[in-house]
This record gives C-alpha cells, sequence and structure tokens, in this order.
C-alpha cells in the first residue's frame, strides 16, 4: 500500500516502460537510481507518477511547462483518454523536479546515440513535449486503469476481462459502479504488465478532438497562479541591478544610499551588481538604482559595428565545421547556367516575455522552496543547489504558470538570483522580480549572424548552392556553461554547435552540388535558445535565396519548390497552402505574395505572406500556413500554436533587433523594442495536416517561415529585395 508521505518513485513509467509495485530497471539511457519522490499529502495515493488519487479526485501530472501553448491540456488528455476519465473531471499540475520526468525525446539515444555523459533533464524545449510523451503518458493512464480494474475484481469477486469503465468508474456485469477514487488505495498495491495495449485511434474521445483548454478559466479569471502570485507569511521582496556590460564584474560598490532609503531591508552584493530586498518591489527597485557603482567594461566589443565586423571576420577564417558537402560546388555550372551571389544577416534578438523575470524561494529549517515559472525543473533545482550549498533532497522547486517562454527561461538567473537573496533572509520568503529594463538588458540573445551564397542555376533548375553561416556558439558563452550543461559530453568541452547550421541543412531540396559551412563568430553578446533557434535565421536565409534563385530563372517561386521536394509531407503542406491561399490568382495593384517553407523539427510547414505597398508603406493583409503534425491529438489548440509562432516570427522580423553602445544594450523596454500590435497583424488561416503514426511539434515551425515569406511578399510586390533584418530599416509598415 502506498500511503506514506513521500512516493519514493519506484513505481515509474520510464523510457515507455510501466511498473507500478515494484522495480523495473529503464530502458534506454536514464540513471539506474531514481530517488526523486512525488509529494503525497494525508490521504493521497499514486497509482503510477502521472495519477494521483484522493478524496478530491483524481489529478493528473502533466510534467511540461505551461506557458501559453496549451501543453497541460494535451498531455493529461494523454492519460485520460487511456483511463477512461473526463478530461473536465481532473485536476491537471505540474509535476515536482524529477529525472522520471526527463524529455527522453531530446535527450535521450535517440537524439543523442554517441553520448555517455548524458544528464537527463525535465525540459520543455524545441517543439518535443508531445513527442516525448504521446506513447509513455498513454501507457501511465492504462496502467493506473489497469489496476483499478484488477482491484475493482478482487472486491466484486469477479474476473477482470467481465468488468469496464466509463467516466472515472469501474462498471459490474450487474450494474453495479465503483469509483477510481474507492479503489485508488487497494490499487496501488497491484503489479502491472510492462506492455499494455493502448486504445485505437478508432476509439479514441478525447484524442483527435478541439479540446476546452484546462487552463483558460483560471488564466481567464486571474486566479492562474504564476511565480509572482505565491501568497507567503512575512514575504518580503527583492530587486537586482547589474552591470550594463552584461556579465562584466563590480569594482567597487557604495550602497550607503541605498540602504537608508526607505523599506530597504538589505543590500546583497553579487558578482555583477547587487539585490536589493526592501518591503515591498517599488522600494526594492529604487533603491537599486541609488547604489554607486564602479563597472568593469565588457568582454565583446563595445559597439554594434564590432559584432558585425567579427561576423564577417569569420567567415574569412577556416570553417568552424562543414555540415553538408555533396557533389561539387567548385565545379563549373555550365555557359547555360546563371549564377548569383549575395549576402544576408539578421540581428540580435531579445526574448521579451509579456512577464519579466522572477522567482520566489524560502529557506528555513534546513528546506529550500523555490517557486518559478521555468522550462526545465531539474536544472532550476541544480541552480539553486550551487546558489544555497544545500543537498539535492533539501531543494523543492515549484513550476508555475509563465507568460512567455520561448527559451527564456531556460537561463534560471532569477532563480539563483532568488535564491542568494533567501539564503541571505533566512526564514523569510523572498520574491525577485526583474524590470522591464534588467530583464531586456540581461538576456541571452537570439545570436547574431550572417550568411554568403553562391547559387547558379540551368533551365530552370537549381544546380549549385555554396552556403557559407556565421553565428555564435549557444555553448560559448560562461555564462551559459554555468548553468546549461546538458550538451556538454565531457565538463568543460562544449559539442561541437549544429544550431549555427540549424534548418539550413534539413531541408530535403534535392540540389545535385550543395555544400553548407558553418563559421564561428567570437566575443557575442550572451546568447541561448530563441524561439525556433537556428531555423529562426537560416530559413530566413534559405528561403529568400530559394526566391532569388526562382526569380532568376523565371520560375514560380511554388513550382520551383515542388520541383526540388521529394518529401511528400512537404509537397503536400506546400500545395495545401496553395490551395488555402488561391495561390497564382491574379493580385489587386500593390499586393504581393511570399512563400517559404521549412522543415522545423521534422514537421513540414509552408507559409504564404500577402502585402499591400503604396505611397504610405507596407501593410500585411493576410498569412496562411500549412503544417504537417503528423497525428494531431487537437486540432483547434494546434492552430491557435501555429498562429502564435506566425505572429511571433512577423513581430521580430518587422521590428526586433537588439543594439550595443558602450558596452551596453540600448533596447531597454517596448518602446524601443516594440512588438507587432494589432493594427498590423494580419488574418491568418491554417490548414493543419496529417502523415502517419509520428507526432511532431508545432509550437515553432511557423516563426522560422514568418521573416522569408514576408521578404519574399515585399520583394513580390516592391522589388526590393531587403537582405538583413529588421524589415522596418528598409520600409514603413502601415
Amino acid at each position: 500500500m502506498i500511503s506514506r508521505r513521500r512516493l519514493v518513485l519506484a513505481s515509474a513509467i520510464v523510457a515507455g516502460g510501466v511498473a507500478i509495485g515494484y522495480r523495473a530497471m529503464p530502458r534506454g539511457n536514464l540513471p539506474r537510481k531514481l530517488p526523486d519522490s512525488i509529494p503525497l499529502a494525508p490521504g493521497e495515493v499514486a497509482l503510477t507518477p502521472y495519477v494521483v488519487v484522493d478524496a478530491r479526485g483524481i489529478a493528473i501530472i502533466a510534467p511540461r511547462a505551461e506557458m501559453g501553448q496549451g501543453i497541460h491540456t494535451t498531455l493529461a488528455a494523454l492519460v485520460a483518454e487511456e483511463l477512461d476519465v473526463e478530461l473536465a473531471a481532473v485536476r491537471v499540475i505540474h509535476g515536482p523536479a524529477s529525472e522520471h520526468y526527463a524529455n527522453e525525446f531530446m535527450f535521450g539515444k535517440r537524439k543523442f546515440p554517441d553520448r555517455v555523459h548524458r544528464k537527463p533533464a525535465q525540459a520543455t524545449i524545441a517543439q518535443s513535449s508531445i513527442r516525448d510523451a504521446f506513447v509513455k503518458m498513454r501507457r501511465a493512464g492504462a496502467a493506473a486503469r489497469h489496476v483499478l480494474i484488477q482491484a475493482a475484481a478482487a472486491r466484486l469477486g469477479l474476473e477482470p476481462d467481465t468488468l469496464r469503465t466509463a467516466s472515472g468508474v469501474v462498471i459490474a456485469p450487474d450494474g453495479q459502479r465503483l469509483s477510481y477514487e474507492s479503489l485508488a488505495e487497494q490499487a496501488s498495491t497491484s503489479p502491472v504488465p510492462q506492455d499494455l495495449p493502448l486504445k485505437p485511434t478508432a476509439e479514441w474521445r478525447l484524442l483527435g478532438r478541439s479540446l476546452p483548454r484546462v487552463d483558460m478559466v483560471a488564466k481567464c479569471t486571474g486566479t492562474a497562479e504564476y511565480a509572482m502570485d505565491v501568497a507567503l507569511p512575512n514575504l518580503v521582496f527583492a530587486a537586482v541591478k547589474r552591470n550594463p556590460s552584461i556579465d562584466a564584474p563590480v569594482v567597487s560598490m557604495d550602497a550607503s544610499k541605498a540602504e537608508r532609503m526607505r523599506g530597504v531591508e538589505r543590500v546583497v552584493p553579487i558578482r555583477d551588481g547587487a539585490i536589493v530586498i526592501a518591503t515591498n518591489t517599488w522600494y526594492a527597485m529604487q533603491a537599486a538604482e541609488r547604489i554607486q557603482f564602479e563597472w568593469a567594461s565588457a568582454d565583446y566589443p563595445d559597439h554594434i559595428d564590432g559584432h558585425r565586423e567579427e561576423l564577417q571576420r569569420a567567415l574569412d577564417r577556416e570553417p568552424y565545421f562543414v555540415a553538408l558537402d555533396r557533389g561539387n560546388v567548385e565545379a563549373a555550372p555550365g555557359p547555360s547556367a546563371v549564377t548569383i551571389t549575395g549576402a544576408y544577416s539578421v540581428p540580435y534578438l531579445s526574448h521579451a516575455t509579456m512577464e519579466p523575470l522572477n522567482a520566489t524561494a524560502w529557506y528555513r529549517e534546513g528546506r529550500l522552496d523555490v517557486w518559478a515559472g521555468n522550462q526545465a525543473p531539474t536544472l532550476a533545482r541544480r541552480v539553486a543547489m550551487r546558489a544555497s550549498g544545500l543537498e539535492r533532497d533539501q531543494v523543492h522547486v515549484h513550476t508555475t504558470y509563465m507568460g512567455g517562454g520561448f527559451g527564456r527561461r531556460f537561463e534560471l538567473y532569477e532563480v539563483k538570483e532568488a535564491v542568494i537573496a533567501a539564503m541571505a533572509m533566512k526564514g523569510r520568503p523572498v520574491r525577485l522580480t526583474y524590470s522591464r529594463e534588467e530583464d531586456l538588458t540581461h538576456d541571452a540573445y537570439r545570436p547574431m549572424a550572417a550568411a554568403e551564397f553562391r547559387a547558379s542555376v540551368r533551365d530552370g533548375v537549381p544546380v549549385m548552392l555554396d552556403l557559407k553561416l556565421s553565428s555564435a556558439s549557444l555553448y560559448g558563452s560562461g555564462r551559459r556553461r554555468e548553468h546549461i550543461v546538458l550538451n556538454e559530453p565531457d565538463k568543460g568541452t562544449p559539442r561541437k554547435d549544429t544550431h549555427i547550421t540549424m534548418g539550413a541543412t534539413e531541408q530535403p531540396y534535392r540540389i545535385s552540388n550543395h555544400r553548407v559551412r558553418a563559421y564561428l563568430a567570437e566575443r557575442p553578446l550572451p546568447v541561448g535558445w530563441w524561439r525556433s533557434v537556428g531555423e529562426s535565421q537560416n530559413a530566413y536565409f534559405m528561403e529568400s535565396i530559394v526566391d532569388e534563385i526562382a526569380v532568376a530563372s523565371g520560375s514560380d517561386p511554388l513550382e520551383m519548390r515542388l520541383s526540388m521536394l521529394e518529401h511528400e509531407p512537404s509537397r503536400a503542406v506546400l500545395n495545401a497552402v496553395a490551395e488555402l491561399s488561391d495561390w497564382g490568382r491574379k493580385l489587386p495593384r500593390g499586393h504581393g505574395r511570399g512563400l517559404a517553407y521549412c522543415l522545423s523539427s521534422d514537421a513540414a510547414t509552408a507559409q504564404i505572406v500577402e502585402v499591400r505597398a503604396d505611397r504610405e508603406g507596407v501593410r500585411l493583409v493576410r498569412a496562411w500556413a500549412a503544417v504537417d503534425v503528423g497525428i494531431a491529438l487537437d486540432p483547434g489548440n494546434l492552430e491557435s500554436q501555429v498562429q502564435g509562432s506566425l505572429m511571433f516570427g512577423l513581430s521580430a522580423a518587422i521590428f526586433g533587433e537588439v543594439n550595443v553602445a558602450d558596452g551596453a544594450v540600448q533596447e531597454r523596454n517596448f518602446d524601443t523594442y516594440p512588438l507587432l500590435q494589432m493594427h498590423h497583424a494580419p488574418h491568418v488561416d491554417v490548414a493543419i495536416l496529417e502523415s502517419g503514426e509520428e507526432i511532431f511539434g508545432a509550437g515553432e515551425c511557423a516563426t522560422a517561415t514568418a521573416a522569408p515569406a514576408l521578404g519574399n511578399a515585399i520583394f513580390a510586390a516592391t522589388g526590393r529585395r531587403i537582405r538583413d533584418l529588421p524589415f522596418r530599416r528598409h520600409v514603413r509598415f502601415v
């Protein structure tokens, strides 16, 4: 019987296997020791690590970050489908920090077959949540249903196969009904086979339908709990002030004026600034501005021009690595071929989440609790352990809702600083909140990147493409390696960073002579994962170049792409978006359409943007997108994800840029880092396609195709090819 306060997870769903009531070795490379636990309140019983039952009913643990993408709804539906419960009848909660909830799709052998020193992480990343959960969370539901039926059979003295389930009850042949809650404690002792059969698609009741979001009522009524909503006794508040030159240390500090200000409790020095703790957030932020600092200089160029120059210098050095080398790009293309050359560039980008970074920490009696919206609870725990000096079982991470992530909430500096503040205020909880200015000027930015290309087309067919890509490594800065060590096979030795070519080498275009080389830029701003990662710049480069090739050959951009692709899902999304938009019809004067395609984390994606250009400027008229998700578990939510990622990509392409002067980031708030507004936003139509048995994500793919589709549309409307972003530098948007 599992009724003690904490359930040690010897009963686990690991690597797609099911074990309840006995120890099973994981399939794959998860550690054999799994010491984490689910905290259980009195009267709670855990049937699997994903299903907890008490007198209030059933709770489903959805161990991925909910940041507006609706993931808790779909994850819960995976379990509820096999458990035979209604989604509206269950509570959905985020799981504790535990390797039991590791994202094995991203960090298992499938992704890193040569890895030995891998640390599994519980991470919400790269459109992978459903791909990781699709089998194992359904098996968790099937396992819980199995043991509940076994318990009912034992209680009633019947054979299990004479019983059925519906809406959270086990039903006997005579109509007698036993609720899951009444059977839970007895069920928790029952063994279960490893590989229970799962429902065939034809029997799905929840999956494959558009479901109401489980978080929507709480968010609409203001009752959803974010980290800034956590109510704790005797709470104090903190703000941080750091060197405007990111990561550079403090030379000297005089906090005497700040310490005398109203409400200030304490000023805590840190390497690159100070944390001010006060009786409210406003007092803390105001006091932080009164501290007198002497700052050290940045290690990167002190003006944005120096960063651009470094990208160009990198292109003149030896390649960092050759990502693709097919045929012979140096061979003469022939006398009838047309050869074009060009260069593209993109700026640094901020994540600019609506909710500023924040975290709440409370140290008392040898226990540290941290409440934070984060994308990797096991990493957050590791950061908190380092900052506090505490052991693993003393640190407890509570993952709340978050107002946007996009990769930003992997960096976890807010967790580190909240813990430092809590350790300085032992016994009192501390809520640390970044000002918008601190948030935007100390981000881990989307890298600045540059591309040079040479391409040849003969008789309407591309015969050669030589592409050089220059960018910083996402693993390169010490700031990132302090926390993000997931991708290092050996401590201190970063992996080759294939993000530099991500989105340029995986595309299934048939070009007989095709080379892609990566060049490593040095001394950048701190950079990190940003929505769609390398695809965000490389899809812009690739799809703009493909459009240039089509223009040079006099080909229709759609027909050229279809002629180059042998990948059927890719052809299908191109045909679908063409049909959705009525591609090829005559457009009104001044209108232009642009097409872009990308295989984004295996999800074939196509997008068309239509613009109108006149003397007032350029207006976004309409956009269409088609995405092959493999299996559409929740079509309505998938459509929303595609629309959101498309708008995110358009916003960045039109407005987004981060500049540096005197070592400091200049974009400090939304007046200088503007976002897409409603009057700019086009109407968006989405087609969701299904190609087979495998699941693909949809949360980032339309971000990758937004910039090239818009750039190609502007060219079609104006004849002007824009090769460096943001577009607002070159045209006015109305």
